[in-house]
């Protein structure tokens, strides 16, 4: 098993280009045996502590592999709507971890 967690930082203004490419890409997360476990946008008053920006979104997604992950990212009907997540995404922090 993998996990993938993923701190996403969006484009100020781009909320709905990038729910339009959420809309596909996170029903092709169970086409390759994964799960998103988790998808949370947090707010200012859910920190703790922070030095780095709060992002828009984190995600926690398992696959059975990494080859499922290899499969999820090159998925045709994915790569489709890839500009949808170049013009809304400023940036992503992705964690990849084996649970111990």
């Amino acid at each position: 098993m993998v996990y993938i967690t993923q701190l996403i930082y969006i484009k100020p203004g781009s909320e709905s280009v990038f729910d339009a490419f959420e809309a596909v890409a996170i029903p092709t997360i169970a086409k390759y045996n994964g799960q998103l476990l988790f998808r949370v946008r947090p707010t200012d008053n859910q920190f703790i502590e922070h030095h780095i920006d709060p992002p828009y979104e984190i995600h926690l997604v398992s696959f059975n592999s990494e080859a499922d992950f290899e499969n999820f990212k090159n998925d045709e009907e994915r790569k489709k709507v890839l500009h949808l997540k170049e013009q809304s995404i400023r940036a992503v922090l992705l964690i990849q971890g084996h649970k111990l």
